[in-house]
């Protein structure tokens, strides 16, 4: 568990994608993260835990969306 990859978003902002766990359950979290004035990651209210029952849908709804946003 934990950082999988930080996606640079620009402005000092990442997209975090990392696996944590939650009362016994793991978690597929995305969430922004920026750096503060003393240079430290910090995490941001924008973000989402995806439960391990609704990963396969989220993903494959991500692969349609995919032709979608890449025109």
């Amino acid at each position: 568990m934990g950082v999988i990859r930080d996606v640079d978003k620009g402005r000092g902002e990442v997209i975090r994608v990392e696996v944590s766990e939650y009362k016994g359950i793991k978690y597929l979290n995305l969430r922004v993260w920026y750096t503060d004035k003393d240079g430290e990651k910090k995490p941001t209210q924008k973000g989402i835990a995806i439960p391990p029952e609704l990963y396969d849908e989220i993903r494959e709804a991500v692969i349609e969306a995919e032709s979608e946003v890449k025109g």
